[in-house]
């Protein structure tokens, strides 16, 4: 088997405001992605989102259905977002269909009864698969997604540190989903701050994953309740869960880039309850 799993349970927010530093990352982040030749999975009991990575150096690595599933394929009755996450060209093969990603492109896989499996075209720059899944009550059509199909918007400033690229990329005004949303955002040089002021959305939880991080960077992630906020300090290729509760904003020691997943009732991108940045505490 290729792959290792975990399981994350929800926290109640009056729980979190006791958590130390370790128990709020063992709770929260997503340290080790991208293993050679293997499949990392975190199955969250939020919303039952899936966070994973798959990196493909020497051999084709299956999705395979892990046992909290109790389904025969992985997309039995789950859909699928998938982001590379480096400059190496992977391949996706989907049943009898495969699908090539380049660096920051996306495929949106819907439910249904196929295997999945990923490799990279060349193994001395292997690829770097980052995904999300969702529960699915109905299938969509599979479909890669490009940045140059997004929907991107122009955000922020230099002058508040916060200038930045939003590209969604598997939101339903590009392709049609169940209940996943997935998108990129990228920091312009000079820039720190995301998702400012920040927000909480209590119809959906979301997923944070750092990458362009330089290696002796950091990036300092926001989370808690607007009044009971917590830092959790992470490096680049890690991810972070964010309940619906919870805010989500980070700064960080560079510009960077990072993957944001959703998952929840609600596909309205707008649907976000803001919060002053002089409320916060």
């Amino acid at each position: 088997m290729k792959t290792r799993y975990t399981v994350r349970y929800a926290s109640h927010p009056q729980d979190v405001k006791t958590y130390d530093t370790e128990r709020l990352r063992t709770s929260f982040l997503i340290d080790a992605l991208f293993l050679s030749d293997e499949v990392t999975l975190v199955y969250s009991t939020i919303d039952r989102m899936i966070v994973g990575g798959a990196m493909p150096v020497n051999e084709r690595l299956p999705l395979e259905a892990i046992d909290p599933l109790k389904a025969p394929f992985f997309l039995h009755r789950r859909e699928l977002g998938v982001f590379n996450l480096s400059p190496g060209i992977g391949r996706v093969q989907v049943g009898d269909t495969s699908f090539e990603l380049g660096f920051k492109e996306a495929l949106y896989l819907g439910a249904g009864d196929r295997a999945v499996t990923f490799e990279s075209v060349d193994p001395a720059c292997p690829a770097k698969f980052y995904f999300n899944s969702a529960v699915a009550h109905k299938s969509c059509p599979d479909q890669k997604v490009t940045k140059a199909d997004a929907l991107s918007v122009e955000m922020g400033s230099l002058e508040t540190s916060n200038h930045r690229v939003v590209n969604k990329m598997i939101v339903n005004q590009v392709l049609e989903t169940c209940q996943l949303q997935m998108g990129l955002t990228e920091l312009k040089p000079g820039s720190v701050w995301n998702t400012m002021p920040p927000h909480t959305h209590s119809r959906r939880m979301e997923v944070y994953c750092y990458f362009e991080v330089p290696d002796e960077q950091v990036v300092c992630h926001f989370m808690g309740e607007p009044t009971q906020t917590r830092p959790v300090w992470m490096k680049g290729e890690q991810a972070v869960l964010s309940p619906e509760w919870s805010i989500h904003a980070a700064a960080a020691t560079s510009n960077y880039s990072f993957i944001w997943g959703m998952g929840g009732e609600n596909l309205d991108y707008g649907d976000q309850d803001f919060i002053q940045p002089t409320d916060l505490r």
